[in-house]
């Protein structure tokens, strides 16, 4: 190939307003970034404390309707505190266990904030006696906002938790579980991120060898992190946030910023190397890898703000932290590191900790190794479009066989506190207090009416027994249903339904854990065709303005959708099934909670599309400046394949720290993200890539002519200034070695 004309060092182009913005005064760009990071952590203290820990229920919901009824009518029904009374082998009838439990629900009902008190002691209901008659419940309701009821929890659980004369005290209920949730994601995070950190620092100095160059991505990732706690301390006090997106935030802050500055860096590196001076060497950087990244950016954050259809504050936290995150990634990304690469100049280079274990060895050529792959990848590219497609269907079918569910106590380890209270229940006592159905029954009806349909709903399959009613004497009345089995199983669900369309003379409204869940995945089947339409024609229009193809978009979206096979098939096998739950540790419940496949399609496709960008952007690159479609191809994986697959594995780590976390949920979120950005970068970047591009051949860049007069006209090209260059002249970022040092001094 020929080469073409290079910018030299006083003739580079112009880059425009935003680099000589950011480059003109970097130390003050640096200043100014350091004090609002400040102003960051000052306004993002505190935040998880203000973050709540359910978020799964719609809002709009049936149940949700009836639960808010039933909380200001009949506190009683709705328990989200029980106290288990442990009285031994004395028993709960005993005069004395009696009398201490009657006195402990007196003291319990006269606290502040707490109201509906019962127990079994005064209902004599058999669903709060454990069957065994050892145990027992008093079970109470905290209103309020999650971050009031948490509190009013706080204040009292010392004083009931523990020996009270001849009992022995636990707290559980649904409140007691998302406390403690949220008390173990607090502590698994600063966990994870004291793993995170080190790791990823030493992963860094690996792939780059310079140490300072090593520490911009983490200042970068940093950056991001802090400024997207204090915009989530913000939206706490507007809407609702789930204490589960602080750890999105750490691993994208941490995995995007690593993402975007290697790419910056790789490339500023690279004009170093090939005769460029600082300032042109940031300017040419900023106008290709810089908008690589801006464009990345974009897709990942239209992947994650899909979520924002969803009615679930849940799923909604997630975009949030994730749109806020990411943004603030590129930002840094395209601010902060031009800035401190114009400080540094060459110095980026220095403190190669790897000269030591290259002293006496040749430099290896730079990404040669995946220039020879792909090569070997696209002359035998049927064999390999085939079979990893078939390989990474295979790996996904165990998704066909999944079942949906909602989360409970079981998420903890089996030694939270709360956890115990709630195993007890489950496995002691003939209904599980506070996880039946409830009937909201409204309008006027005789007691016959109310008896009719009491038999009818109780004569339903699946009924173990119903009860009620409880009436207020105005027309309001509730009824309690126990279903057969899990509380939440299909058992359950069926009787939801069942109980929705059953004949009654008033209107009822029918809610419980399973009534929420049932809403839960209504909800998400109603809008998931919203948010994957959304990600679809984003994604492809912007592919479309980076490549001016509309083949490429379309090999995109679907290869993506493909690299997330094994992810989805993992779950299913590993976390519904129960594989390797005693190696992992935690308790398999035989379903997976409902809106997690959601958040892990939409975090993990935004990740692929943004490896996917930087692989795209470069055979772009070259195949401009040569039209040569399979020199195009291996050149750009010559160039990114290094680099992709350093970003993934240290994504990975990050992803697999955040992993570690004792409550499943967060567990499956890390280790399956981990697992699809893995697969994507070595698999589907390195192998079907390539193999179904060459498969397209030069029919991977058509459009039709009015799409492409409209690219010529409003698309973004990294070689609108064409300043190309003999591709031998260009080491990977992965083989940095002396050679950049012995470039950077032959020009002082």
């Amino acid at each position: 190939m020929s080469e073409v004309k290079k910018t030299t060092p006083g003739g580079g182009p112009s880059g425009g307003g935003w680099t000589r913005f950011v480059t003109a005064r970097p130390r003050l760009t640096l200043l100014v970034a350091l004090v609002l990071t400040a102003l960051a952590v000052l306004a993002g203290g505190g935040v998880a404390d203000r973050m709540g820990s359910g978020g799964w229920e719609d809002p709009a919901a049936e149940s949700t309707y009836a639960t808010k009824a039933l909380e200001k009518q009949f506190p009683g029904s709705q328990p989200n505190v029980l106290l288990l009374v442990d009285a031994g082998t004395t028993g709960v009838d005993s005069p004395a266990v009696a009398a201490e439990a009657r006195k402990l629900a007196e003291r319990l009902g006269a606290e502040p904030g707490v109201e509906g008190v019962g127990s079994y002691w005064s209902t004599g209901s058999p669903a709060l006696r454990s069957e065994d008659g050892r145990q027992a419940v008093i079970a109470a309701r905290i209103p309020g906002d999650e971050k009031g009821a948490a509190a009013v929890l706080d204040r009292i659980a010392p004083t009931y938790r523990g020996t009270h004369g001849p009992v022995e005290v636990s707290l559980g209920g649904g409140l007691a579980v998302r406390h403690e949730m949220q008390t173990v994601i607090q502590e698994d995070l600063l966990r994870a991120e004291l793993i995170a950190l080190p790791v990823t620092l030493v992963l860094l100095v690996m792939v780059f060898g310079s140490a300072v160059a090593a520490l911009l991505p983490l200042g970068v990732g940093i950056v991001a992190i802090l400024g997207t706690n204090a915009v989530l301390r913000g939206l706490t006090e507007f809407t609702d946030v789930s204490v589960f997106a602080q750890n999105l935030t750490t691993a994208l802050g941490l995995g995007l910023a690593i993402d975007y500055a290697l790419f910056v860096v790789r490339r500023y590196r690279e004009e170093l190397a090939a005769g460029a001076d600082t300032h042109t060497a940031v300017r040419t950087t900023l106008r290709t890898a810089g908008r690589t990244v801006l464009f990345s950016a974009l897709t990942v954050a239209v992947s994650l703000a899909a979520m924002l259809v969803f009615p679930q504050y849940f799923l909604r936290s997630f975009a949030y932290a994730g749109i806020a995150v990411v943004l603030l990634a590129a930002t840094a990304a395209l601010t902060l590191l031009p800035a401190a690469l114009v400080l540094l100049g060459d110095r980026v280079n220095a403190l190669d900790l790897r000269r030591l274990l290259r002293r006496g060895k040749a430099p290896r050529e730079g990404g040669a190794g995946w220039a020879r792959a792909a090569g070997l990848v696209m002359r035998r590219a049927p064999v390999f479009a085939v079979v990893t497609t078939a390989g990474l269907v295979l790996l996904g079918l165990p998704f066909l066989s999944v079942k949906f569910g909602t989360a409970d106590d079981r998420q903890l380890p089996v030694t939270a506190s709360s956890r115990v209270v709630q195993d007890q229940l489950r496995d002691g006592f003939p209904g599980n207090p506070g996880g039946g159905i409830t009937v909201l029954a409204e309008g006027t009806a005789t007691p016959a009416q109310y008896a009719g349909y009491r038999d009818r709903i109780a004569a339903l399959d699946g009924v173990v027994r119903a009860e009620g009613p409880v009436t207020t004497g105005g027309g309001t009345a509730y009824f309690t249903v126990v279903p057969e089995g899990e509380t939440v199983g299909a058992g359950a669900q069926r009787v939801v339904g069942e109980l929705r369309t059953a004949e009654a003379p008033f209107a009822t409204s029918v809610t419980g854990p399973a009534a929420v869940l049932v809403d839960s995945k209504h909800a998400i089947a109603d809008r998931l065709p919203w948010a994957a339409g959304i990600i679809v024609l984003v994604t492809l229009l912007l592919v479309f303005l980076l490549t001016g193809s509309v083949v490429v978009p379309v090999q995109a979206v679907l290869l993506n959708a493909l690299s997330l096979t094994a992810m989805f098939g993992a779950v299913i096998w590993v976390f519904q099934d129960g594989h390797l739950a005693g190696l992992l540790g935690f308790t398999a419940t035989g379903d997976i909670e409902t809106t997690l496949p959601v958040l892990m399609f939409c975090v993990a496709f935004g990740l692929s599309m943004d490896y996917g960008v930087f692989l795209l952007s470069r055979i772009k690159e070259e195949y401009d400046a040569t039209g040569d479609h399979e020199h195009s191809v291996r050149f750009g994986l010559r160039h990114t394949g290094g680099l992709i697959t350093a970003a993934a594995v240290i994504l990975a780590v990050v992803m697999v720290a955040i992993g570690t976390s004792r409550v499943t949920n967060t567990k499956m979120l890390g280790l399956g993200v981990a697992l699809a950005v893995l697969m994507d970068a070595m698999v589907v970047r390195s192998l079907l890539v390539p193999s179904v591009m060459k498969l397209t051949g030069r029919l991977t860049w058509w459009a039709p002519e009015p799409l492409r007069r409209f690219h010529d006209r409003f698309g973004i090209s990294e070689n609108d200034e064409k300043d190309t260059y003999n591709p031998s002249d260009t080491p990977d970022v992965i083989e940095v070695s002396e050679e950049w040092r012995e470039a950077a001094s032959s020009r002082q």
